[in-house]
């Protein structure tokens, strides 16, 4: 028991919550590309993805995996994409303070999204059982590739102070 939830429900609840987190990130990141603030959206993105690694220590300690070296690494990109948000407004370096860290956040839902996919979805196991196969690679180096060049793009183009604030 997790929380006061049988392992399955409590993996239910941390399943439900990443995926709330990573589509709520890609809004956040393409309305950034438009410069545009996404107050609520943001919130949501910031708070779930979080809870998403927060959630993922309380699971079984079996050793230190992957998955707890993202969650912490996550967690501590985290701390200045809150900042930048919510202490500096995103004035001055923090814009693109705020842009990065929470790109790479989002990046790090996704690495563990595609991890997960290609463990517990039987297509994607039988292409890649052991995590090292091409298409494994070739899918984790497709989404590094696009999150880093929408990054790019977002710390171009997001300039909200240009623009009216959107819900």
């Amino acid at each position: 028991m997790v929380l006061g939830l049988s392992l399955s429900a409590f993996t239910q609840l941390h399943v439900a919550i990443s995926l709330i987190g990573i589509g709520s990130g890609i809004v956040v990141l393409l309305g950034m590309l438009r410069s545009l603030r996404l107050t609520s959206v943001t919130a949501l993105f910031l708070v779930t993805t979080l809870l998403t690694s927060l959630t993922g220590f309380l699971f079984p300690f079996k050793g230190v995996t992957p998955g707890i070296v993202i969650g912490v690494i996550s967690c501590i990109v985290l701390i200045p994409a809150f900042l930048a948000r919510y202490v500096f407004a995103l004035r001055g370096p923090w814009r693109w303070i705020f842009v990065v860290t929470s790109t790479i956040a989002l990046w790090f839902n996704l690495f563990v999204f595609i991890v997960q996919s290609f463990q517990k979805i039987p297509a994607l196991h039988a292409l890649a059982p052991t995590g090292t196969e091409l298409p494994f690679k070739i899918s984790q180096m497709t989404a590094l590739v696009i999150m880093a060049a929408l990054g790019f793009l977002a710390v171009r183009r997001f300039h909200p102070d240009a623009v009216p604030l959107a819900a």
